[in-house]
């Protein structure tokens, strides 16, 4: 028995170690996302004032939006025109947000794990917010390729912990908090998400944006062909 206590404890003490690992590469992968994700919000705004409706949606697609101002460009009529671009910029500002706001996540969690590393070694008697930690933890784990100390400290988790909790951790389900579920796995090129963003940076910038022809012209543009979209400045005083 005591060699199996002192084996638990040592397996804790690995975990600790590599999650403490995992925080000091946090900074690290945090900086070319808010990198990607300050350029992608500009690129946006920029092709909005210019009046590329389509391709400011692209640039939405991999970060999440926070409140955030362009210089004024002069507007152009004729830029109006529908191209990937545009959906591009908008799914790249939902991905790289995501990833933030899910990193953040995971902070808390590896903090959570060291503080009360102790309480690993009795995973029967762990609580909610310990078992709420390592479930996503291990959810995590295969989606951020930056972290890959989360691995390592997956395989050990997963020996302590139950099959099916340990199953149902790496697929998301269940047990694992949903909103990180989706920040890590959601789907970026959902056409309303990348409208919503939009929509929310035309407002920071005082644009007005017609979405009531955009189901037509993605159809239009699936199929190959450019579609026109009018954008006007806004000019509510």
């Amino acid at each position: 028995m005591g060699f199996f206590n002192r084996k638990t404890s040592k397996q804790t003490s690995r975990v600790k170690k590599l999650l403490k690992l995992a925080l000091s590469r946090l900074t690290i992968a945090r900086r070319p996302r808010l990198a990607r994700k300050s350029i992608s919000l500009s690129d946006v705004g920029q092709l909005l004032i210019l009046g590329h409706l389509d391709r400011a949606i692209q640039r939405v697609r991999t970060m999440n939006f926070s409140r955030h101002t362009w210089n004024a460009m002069p507007y152009s009529s004729n830029a109006g025109t529908l191209t990937p671009t545009l959906f591009l910029q908008a799914e790249q500002f939902i991905e790289e947000d995501n990833m933030l706001l899910a990193l953040d996540i995971i902070e808390l969690y590896c903090k959570s794990l060291i503080e009360h590393a102790a309480k690993l070694d009795k995973p029967q008697e762990s609580g909610e917010e310990i078992k709420d930690a390592v479930a996503g933890i291990m959810f995590a784990a295969r989606w951020c390729s930056d972290l890959p100390e989360l691995l390592l400290a997956r395989d050990i988790l997963a020996h302590k912990f139950s099959s099916d909790f340990a199953a149902n951790a790496k697929e998301g389900t269940g047990i694992v908090d949903p909103m990180l579920v989706w920040k890590l796995s959601g789907d970026k090129t959902n056409m309303e998400l990348k409208k919503k963003v939009t929509k929310e940076i035309a407002t920071e910038n005082n644009i007005w944006v017609d979405f009531s022809v955009l189901q037509e012209a993605v159809k239009s543009n699936d199929n190959g062909n450019a579609t026109g979209f009018v954008m006007n400045e806004d000019r509510r005083s």
